[in-house]
């Protein structure tokens, strides 16, 4: 009977007819279900690796997410430390200036923060990365997290600083659509439209995308023009659209574009007030250019976008 047969290795002899037995082969059915589950583990499906709950529990994950908060402040701090010592300065041409060092401040932040977690320090490019399929949601959750803790931590190294005064005159450097002055028949709303500050969020958070972070996406233009030129354009890019949203409007309370919600989001949570009014736009107007963005990398060729194979 097989039942007492013994098996030793892979195969014995039967001693009364020496013929060899192969031991219990696995069903065809069973080997099909093995197959499938090993190619499922080394094959993710579209919704698992879009969605990447794996990397919620990734040390490396929340390791990187620590230069994004870093990153995030150190900017935070930096530009508005710019803003108000620009405007307390009396400069003639202020808005010139702000523009020429987020140019150097931002290729510096990208230098440092580019080879740990990608170099994001910005909700606009996490949330642009994770719609064209070039980070995961649940990374861009951990990382548009640590940006707006970042961007708080920035603004309270602000506040620690400057004195009081100061902190009021400029609101912490914070993004606004409209500030309330005195007047002569008491309290006057000055700034920009809230529907105008919400197109110049969306075009501007576009331009940002489609003139330079683009490149930066796509592995072809990293890689002929280096890392540090794309970051030296990001950076001249956005500096030239702080520069233009803040020259073109010309709209006193107006602080122009704020292309970056973190930055927004800390002097708002710090120092409050009428910094949350209208706040909605600086986190309204660059999700729409994301989705816009995203569009646009899906209809144009891949072979334009994707690297050649």
């Amino acid at each position: 009977m097989a039942g007492n047969v013994e098996f030793i290795g892979d195969d014995v002899e039967n001693g009364y007819n020496a013929n060899r037995i192969q031991p219990f082969a696995t069903p065809k059915s069973e080997q099909r279900l093995i197959v499938g589950e090993k190619e499922k583990e080394q094959h993710p499906s579209k919704w698992n690796k879009m969605l990447g709950l794996q990397e919620l529990v990734s040390v490396n994950v929340w390791r990187a997410s620590l230069a994004e908060l870093l990153g995030t402040a150190v900017l935070v701090f930096s530009l508005d430390t710019i803003v108000i010592s620009s405007l307390q300065t009396d400069t003639k041409t202020p808005n010139l200036i702000i523009a020429l060092l987020v140019v150097i401040i931002i290729t510096i932040l990208l230098l440092a923060t580019f080879p740990i977690s990608g170099g994001h320090i910005n909700p606009i490019i996490t949330f642009s990365a994770a719609l064209t399929g070039l980070c995961s949601i649940t990374r861009a959750v951990i990382y548009i997290f640590a940006q707006c803790v970042g961007g708080i931590v920035g603004a309270l190294a602000l506040k620690a600083v400057v004195n009081s005064s100061m902190e009021d005159t400029y609101s912490l450097g914070g993004c606004t659509v409209t500030i309330v002055t005195p007047g002569e028949d008491g309290p006057v709303v000055i700034g920009l439209g809230t529907t105008q500050a919400l197109w110049l969020e969306i075009i501007c958070s576009f331009i940002f995308l489609f003139a330079s972070i683009l490149m930066a996406f796509d592995h072809r233009q990293s890689k002929s023009l280096g890392q540090v030129s794309v970051f030296i354009i990001v950076g001249t890019v956005l500096g030239f659209l702080v520069f233009i949203s803040t020259t073109l409007t010309a709209q006193k309370g107006y602080s122009g574009a704020g292309l970056n919600p973190a930055r927004c989001l800390g002097p708002a949570i710090v120092r409050g007030g009428h910094l949350w009014d209208d706040h909605w736009v600086f986190w309204a107007g660059p999700a729409i250019g994301c989705v816009a963005f995203a569009l646009y990398t899906k209809l144009i060729p891949r072979e334009h976008f994707h690297t050649y194979a």
